[in-house]
């Protein structure tokens, strides 16, 4: 799994950046329509819809903009009609890169995903260039200062029917699951008391590209230019950044 414990602490750092910036909720509030409207507005049955709501509420949405989101996806609220695509391209260094957005104008956001590559080193490609490349799975992160019986937390995992376990991480654990197994072994660690800091589906790649410190910081503009527009959701790669070149960056 190396290279994403790195990745997982810049998520962390951006991902305070930009609840300043406001983004957060413009983004967790597309995914609860979204999740409402594939599975419905009932959280408990709604998995999906549950680790959305479980994150709006993390960043503190008021319960108000929680409730009128799920109902524009039930189609009780009117609201603009959002389509979930996937870009696939290419950054520096041969990064493979995968690009999950919630739009409601495709045109638009391909041209600016486009253009977000190209003035960053990289390029978009057709669909199919590097999504092979990428298997979906469930990944919770447990934090290690709440749980700091390593083997006790993975065989808990291992029993629950997780495929992974990663103590690399200088924080947490990180746990990989089946994508349709993911709340199960969630909800069975905090029956364990090991409560989750994190849970989500992420695509992982099967082979990684390792960075050097110029080609780092290229790819790491282009992913954060790609996560300040509104529409993505989530950017995925398969860089590989090793600790002495990522403490060289900040």
């Amino acid at each position: 799994m190396g290279g994403h414990s790195h990745w997982a602490g810049i998520k962390h750092k951006k991902a305070i950046t930009d609840a300043k910036k406001g983004k957060v909720w413009t983004k967790i509030v597309r995914e609860i329509t979204m999740a409402a409207r594939m599975g419905g507005g009932d959280p408990g049955a709604n998995p999906r819809l549950r680790r959305a709501v479980d994150d709006a509420r993390a960043s503190n949405m008021p319960s108000d903009n929680i409730k009128r989101a799920i109902q524009k996806g039930t189609g009780e609220l009117e609201g603009a009609a959002y389509e979930e695509l996937v870009y696939e391209g290419y950054g520096p260094g041969g990064t493979a890169i995968l690009v999950q957005v919630t739009t409601d104008n495709r045109n638009r956001t391909g041209n600016e995903i486009a253009l977000i590559f190209t003035q960053n080193g990289g390029n978009k490609g057709e669909v199919g260039c590097v999504g092979w490349m990428f298997k979906a799975q469930g990944l919770i992160a447990v934090a290690k200062s709440a749980a700091p019986d390593e083997d006790a937390v993975m065989s808990r995992a291992l029993d629950l029917g997780a495929e992974d376990f990663s103590a690399e991480d200088k924080e947490n654990y990180e746990i990989y699951t089946d994508p349709k197994d993911l709340d199960k072994v969630k909800d069975g660690l905090a029956a364990a008391g090991l409560t989750a800091a994190s849970a989500e589906i992420v695509m992982n790649p099967s082979t990684r590209v390792p960075l050097g410190e110029a080609d780092a910081q290229k790819v790491l503009a282009l992913i954060d230019a790609l996560e300040e527009n509104d529409d993505v959701m989530k950017v995925h790669a398969n860089f590989d950044i090793p600790d002495e070149v990522l403490s060289k960056l900040g």
